[in-house]
């Protein structure tokens, strides 16, 4: 049954890339779920663990929730969402952005990243092709969009989302899906301490923390994905992608300069545009230099 269906994916590439752009577009819908609700497990877990240490009883008897349940619902009326209502773009189109109840403002990040994920995953297939990258560079693709949209909303990068994938990568380097193993663990050896070692200096420099421990195991799990040739690469686009971007928002007046800027959204863009151009990149740079 696979067979004929990577078969026919083969033959047929309009299906294939339609399919994948659908399938991302109902991931994209999924990843909204991750973006705001993990957030919230996690602060409730770290409330659990300080109330456990202090050993005091947690008073609140909040219902269950984790990504599963509960149903979605207006954070308005608390409508609960139905099937219909929840097809990617197309329901935020026809609500005309508004809770079908209470005609509350839907904010516009549900169809932006649902479209978002469509495309970036329209694009890893269209690099790849029918194959196991595909598959596996689709997965990653879409957990850095998570990621990311955390680390915006909150300015967390969480180790439920890298670390995991760190693994993978390492396991996916035995088979040699994109990287060897020797690229793949010298890639996350070289991630983390190259970030770790900035972290370190600038704080010995000025008194302050520069960034977060989790762009260090950020770019520790690109480094195991992409191998430690890329790390140069990830580094200095998301460097200065993050520089140019820093700065238009402060000439534009939407941050002033002590604004904190999540630096996790920059390396896994770098880190995914490694993944898939990285050869090319690199040529560029050092034709550069």
């Amino acid at each position: 049954m696979i067979d004929n269906i990577v078969v026919y994916f083969e033959q047929s590439s309009v299906t294939y890339l339609g399919f994948i752009f659908v399938l991302g577009l109902t991931v994209g819908s999924f990843l909204n779920v991750v973006i705001y609700r993990l957030p919230i497990m996690m602060q409730r877990e770290w409330k659990r663990d300080c109330l456990e240490f202090l050993e005091q009883p947690d008073q609140n008897n909040t219902e269950k929730f984790n990504l599963a349940v509960p149903r979605s619902r207006c954070s308005n009326c608390s409508h609960q969402i139905t099937a219909l209502e929840n097809i990617p773009v197309l329901s935020y189109l026809y609500l005309r952005g508004k809770c079908s109840q209470c005609k509350t403002h839907i904010s516009f990040r549900y169809p932006l990243v649902e479209l978002f994920t469509g495309c970036i995953s329209f694009l890893v297939a269209w690099h790849y092709g029918v194959g196991i990258q595909t598959v596996a560079a689709l997965f990653f693709s879409w957990c850095l969009i998570a990621a990311s949209g955390i680390d915006i909303g909150h300015k967390l990068l969480p180790d439920n989302i890298t670390l995991p994938l760190l693994w993978l990568g390492i396991l996916l380097s035995l088979f040699n899906v994109f990287v060897d193993l020797e690229a793949s663990v010298i890639g996350a050896m070289a991630g983390y301490m190259s970030l770790w070692s900035v972290f370190i200096v600038f704080k010995l420099v000025t008194g302050k923390e520069g960034m977060g421990y989790g762009d260090f195991k950020l770019l520790a799990m690109l480094g195991a994905w992409t191998g430690w040739k890329m790390i140069f690469v990830i580094i200095l686009t998301s460097s200065i992608v993050g520089a140019i971007v820093g700065i238009s928002m402060i000439l534009l007046k939407i941050n002033q300069r002590e604004t904190q800027i999540p630096f996790g959204p920059y390396l896994a863009a770098a880190g995914w545009g490694a993944l898939l151009w990285g050869t090319e990149l690199s040529r560029f740079y050092f034709s550069i230099i």
